[in-house]
């Protein structure tokens, strides 16, 4: 935790009147929980202040809060403040330039500095504990909700995989410890989390029946546009089953594939043994060591990342021999 640096996050907080949050494109649990916890804590503290999300929509994530359309003048004179996005290309708002000045809060390995000030901690399995982290060494100022409370809770029990990740420690439990203090009810986002459709339910059978495996472990599944169609569900649900193929014991790798807007392919990947975000970089993606994402462009291209992820899967169990 650098102490100084949160103390110019508070320091710039509170000064401008007038507050930008901004999510990364495709947002998930982590991102929306993170910005809705943060305007929560600002709002609940200084209630005449403006303050505006802005992401996409996503509808099992609805009940944190609704995003805002806002006009390019409302950026004039404004703080922006960028969540849970290690390079500017993935922030989802790109008019951060028109306003005055501009944070950076993530915990992916960074890919560049864009912000007035940069915080990033890797040691934080989520920013949600980071926006924690920025309200415990204020609390004697700052104010909470249950529903920046609730918020906070979902991003890190999403982002945390429900506390199994690597990265959570004691002091993740002390962070929502604090939480409850604020009035956090979990059982609507367990409601909410761990409810899943008829269609849904039906292509997680299909998922399971159709991943694959390469010789040395590399689980993974290619899930095309025909699928998403076949089974009514959407890309985000589909892609949230990426961790079904992480149960295997002798697979050390595993990776989802999906096709987004404009035909653009893109990869999950997850391990449990040899660090993956170099391999991720080579592939024009980044994130954790053992959770990133990679930017493939066509199909034809998976199956080099498989071949790549197959051999870093070969040199990590021979290590272990």
């Amino acid at each position: 935790m650098d102490k100084q640096k949160l103390a110019d996050i508070f320091a710039q907080i509170k000064k401008f009147d007038k507050i930008i949050i901004s999510v990364h494109k495709r947002p998930d649990g982590d991102c929306l929980g993170s910005a809705f916890g943060l305007k929560d804590i600002i709002k609940a503290t200084w209630p005449n202040k403006e303050v505006y999300v802005l992401g996409e929509y996503v509808e099992y994530l609805s009940f944190l809060g609704k995003t805002d359309e806002i006009e390019d003048e409302v950026f004039e004179g404004s703080l922006f403040i960028s969540v849970d996005t290690a390079g500017r290309d993935r922030i989802f708002d790109q008019r951060f330039t028109k306003s005055d000045m501009m944070i950076k809060i993530d915990h992916h390995i960074a890919v560049e500095n864009f912000g007035d000030i940069d915080y990033v901690d890797v040691n934080r399995p989520s920013v949600t504990l980071i926006i924690l982290d920025l309200f415990r060494e204020f609390q004697d100022v700052l104010k909470m909700t249950s529903n920046g409370a609730r918020a906070l809770y979902t991003g890190t029990l999403t982002d945390t995989g429900r506390f199994k990740y690597s990265g959570v420690d004691g002091d993740t439990f002390r962070s929502v410890a604090v939480l409850y203090d604020n009035g956090l009810e979990t059982r609507e986002i367990y409601d909410v989390l761990d409810v899943r459709t008829d269609e849904l339910t039906r292509f997680k059978g299909f998922f399971l029946q159709n991943f694959k495996k390469t010789k040395n472990g590399v689980a993974y599944i290619k899930i095309l546009p025909k699928h998403i169609k076949k089974f009514k569900v959407s890309l985000e649900e589909a892609s949230s089953l990426v961790n079904e193929l992480g149960y295997f014991a002798e697979c050390p790798i595993w990776i989802l594939f999906a096709e987004y807007e404009g035909g653009i392919v893109r990869a999950r990947m997850r391990s449990k043994g040899p660090a993956i975000n170099e391999l991720a970089n080579k592939y024009e993606g980044g994130g954790h060591s053992m959770a990133c994402g990679a930017n493939l462009g066509t199909w034809k291209r998976t199956n080099l990342l498989i071949a790549d992820a197959d051999e870093l899967a070969k040199k990590y169990k021979e290590e272990l021999k």
